[in-house]
């Protein structure tokens, strides 16, 4: 995935609360384990390292099904980076699946 194309796609993470940033790390969380590998993608592709990912725990998608909540965390230290800035301006503090969010 070329750079311009994750940086977009980080960037739509971001605004639909899959992504917010800690720190130096950018934390990502999703139920399907197919859209972890894409973001490891991304993360590489802007010259970032997938620090860790870990099953969270398991929450309810609709009324009968239940499933695991995955968290990813990456470090992304490109200098004159810009995702940190389109978080401040358009993230959250609190992920789409964080009770206090």
């Amino acid at each position: 995935m070329l750079p311009p194309q994750a940086e977009k796609k980080m960037q739509t993470w971001i605004r639909s609360r899959h992504l917010i940033c800690k720190g130096n790390f950018f934390i990502f969380e999703t139920v399907e384990y197919s859209t972890v590998e894409r973001f490891e993608e991304c993360v590489q592709s802007l010259g970032g390292t997938l620090v860790c990912v870990k099953p969270i725990k398991k929450i309810w998608i609709g009324k009968h099904r239940k499933v695991i909540l995955y968290q990813a965390k990456a470090s992304l230290h490109t200098p004159h980076h810009n995702l940190k800035e389109y978080w401040f301006n358009y993230g959250g503090f609190y992920t789409r699946f964080d009770e206090r969010g």
